[in-house]
């Protein structure tokens, strides 16, 4: 129950342990991230957490590298997933379908590509649970109307330099989530 800080600076406040969680949730949602994502992969009260909720979660969820947790727990086997673009080749490690999309669903797995690909998450999801209004609404509240000033957000997009230094800052990551999925369970 004590505060946790995000590398970004970020303090979230737990309102439940793994272990007062309720055991039956509608929507298991997992996010992503690079350091954060590799210890939660190593950690086995994590994954553990997830295989048990995900195992009953009426939506088993996630944006950005969060899909490679859910596949580290069994959840993804043999589903469409997408990830970050640096995650979703790792997907294949722990049996799931690569998928190169920013939102893809199957069956009652719903996995969002990387940061921004969570707001379009979130209103396909919000547009399946509530009336087409409720979703309009959420993105009409975040005035969300991206025009994004470059044009390099994905790897086929992005200037060939560009992509190499992304590529050499997540090098760890990948080889880190290699590493561990190579561990097996």
């Amino acid at each position: 129950m004590d505060p946790v800080q995000g590398g970004n600076g970020l303090v979230i406040m737990p309102t439940a342990t793994f272990e007062t969680c309720p055991k039956d949730l509608d929507i298991l949602l997992v996010g992503g991230g690079s350091a954060g994502t590799l210890a939660a992969l190593r950690d086995d009260a994590t994954i553990a957490f997830l295989e048990d909720r995900g195992s009953r979660a009426k939506w088993v969820t996630s944006v950005c590298t969060g899909s490679l947790l859910l596949g580290r727990a069994g959840l993804l086997k043999g589903y469409r997933a997408t990830s970050h673009w640096i995650g979703r080749p790792l997907l294949k490690e722990f049996g799931a379908i690569e998928v190169d999309e920013r939102v893809v669903f199957d069956r009652n797995r719903v996995t969002g590509a990387g940061v921004s690909a969570g707001l379009d998450f979130a209103l396909a999801l919000v547009k399946l649970l509530r009336p087409l209004a409720a979703a309009q609404a959420a993105q009409l509240f975040a005035e969300y109307a991206p025009e994004p000033p470059l044009d390099s957000g994905t790897p086929d997009r992005a200037p060939p330099e560009v992509l190499a230094i992304a590529r050499e800052l997540l090098a760890d990551f990948s080889s880190g989530v290699l590493e561990t999925a190579r561990m097996g369970k």
